[in-house]
């Protein structure tokens, strides 16, 4: 690593929008912040940047294991706590029901 330390943020990755259920979504991530901003070249266009450290991104199966990886190894970090998930049942006659607020489309 460079002298100044990076600062690496554990947590939960969200679902993708692609699903529905909370199947693999558990898990902690591991990664650490940019150090420099991207650079565009000037030939291809594309957005660049020496930070390597930037492309690691590292799973963990508990927020223990990325911690204790990230005290180990000396690197500073931050713990973002994931939200709780609500989950709110409904039938589906709620979709037909009288006095119902919202539009009903098909």
């Amino acid at each position: 690593m460079s002298g100044t330390r990076q600062l690496a943020r554990i947590f939960v990755p969200p679902r993708s929008a692609m699903q529905s259920g909370r199947g693999r979504s558990q898990g902690w991530v591991l990664e650490f912040e940019p150090a420099e901003r991207p650079r565009l070249d000037p030939l291809m266009g594309w957005a660049g940047s020496g930070d390597t450290e930037g492309q690691v991104r590292l799973h963990f199966e508990t927020r223990e294991q990325a911690i204790a990886y990230a005290e180990a190894r000396g690197l500073a970090y931050e713990v973002e706590e994931p939200k709780p998930v609500r989950f709110r049942p409904k039938s589906y006659a709620e979709n037909f029901r009288f006095g119902r607020t919202e539009n009903w489309t098909h």
